[in-house]
């Protein structure tokens, strides 16, 4: 529900404020601790420190035997360059919480897309991260992530290392009546007209959820008709369908057959509240509902079906769309 705009659009705020400095870290590429580190300390460095000068000066002191490098982009923008090995990344990790300690000023850190630190081979990172972040003082953390089961896991279940150390918070859909008006003012910007029961369609069809409304609403404007319609907005998501049509089938050809034919089952019902019921199996000549369930779970870990409050649902709808015209 736009987690990572929500981030970037407070951090906006807090430096307009004055009272904090803000680092957004993204770890979603990350494979092991030696990437996160590398991620951390680019974040948290290049955030807080004005130079290359300084952000080098401040690598120097705290991380030993470590330097960063600066390259330049195709537009000549600086890029700056954090290596660390994987036999020396605790120590590493330790050096950047160091630096975080001596500064002066306070900070908020976000670490994006949080989940991924569980798929790291080195056992403990959590437990690490913990230990280490429940000790500072005038430092604030974010920890945002799309795999909701997983986030939940991390932070409510007693076992784990992150149990009651965040305040939660779920995003919900953004209010249908402010979303239209801040959606009709960029249309009007352009001398173009939004009707209200179109934008309203959208936002029914997708449940106001943003990354959709977002898109729908950035095709339609592209498009330019003057007052888009109704069949404009079922070209735009023709369009987007068809866009990703290759992704889709690369991810058909990665699932088992009785994963496809529930995933299949769940898209073309849109909701289905008991999938291992006996009356759903059978009207889509599904196997037993152990089968169904084995195949279920398999489809919650890669992300490709979750559960609302009213049931089970494909995560991407469009690719809901795509797997209710299969055969």
């Amino acid at each position: 529900m736009g987690k990572s705009g929500l981030v970037k659009n407070a951090f906006y705020h807090l430096a307009q404020q004055g009272e904090y400095k803000c680092a957004y870290v993204d770890i979603f590429g990350t494979q092991c601790l030696a990437d996160f580190v590398k991620a951390f300390a680019s974040g948290v460095f290049t955030s807080f420190e004005s130079s290359f000068d300084k952000v080098a000066r401040a690598a120097s002191t705290f991380l030993q035997g470590f330097r960063p490098t600066v390259t330049f982009d195709t537009l000549g923008t600086q890029k700056y360059s954090f290596e660390v090995q994987p036999s020396a990344a605790e120590v590493t990790l330790t050096g950047v919480f160091d630096y975080l300690e001596s500064l002066k000023f306070r900070t908020v850190v976000a670490l994006d897309e949080f989940q991924q630190i569980v798929e790291y081979p080195e056992k403990g990172t959590e437990a690490m991260l913990r230990s280490r972040i429940q000790f500072l003082t005038g430092h604030q953390f974010i920890f945002s992530g799309s795999r909701q089961h997983m986030m939940s896991e991390m932070f409510i279940s007693a076992k784990r290392p992150f149990y009651h150390s965040t305040q939660m918070m779920h995003i919900g859909p953004i209010d249908r009546n402010r979303y239209f008006d801040f959606a009709n003012l960029h249309f009007a910007h352009s001398g173009m007209a939004l009707d209200r029961d179109v934008f309203m369609a959208v936002y029914d069809r997708f449940d106001g959820i943003t990354w959709y409304v977002q898109t729908i609403m950035n095709r339609l404007f592209e498009l330019g008709a003057a007052k888009p319609t109704g069949n404009d907005v079922n070209d735009a998501v023709e369009f987007l369908v068809a866009s990703n049509a290759y992704e889709y089938e690369a991810i058909l050809r990665g699932c088992s057959d009785g994963a496809t034919r529930l995933l299949k089952a769940i898209a073309r019902e849109g909701r289905v509240a008991a999938v291992t019921g006996g009356e759903f199996i059978a009207r889509h000549g599904l196997r037993a509902a152990s089968s169904v369930a084995a195949a279920l779970k398999s489809l919650g870990d890669a992300d490709l079906v979750y559960r609302s409050d009213s049931g089970y649902e494909v995560y991407d709808r469009l690719f809901g769309i795509w797997l209710s015209r299969l055969p």
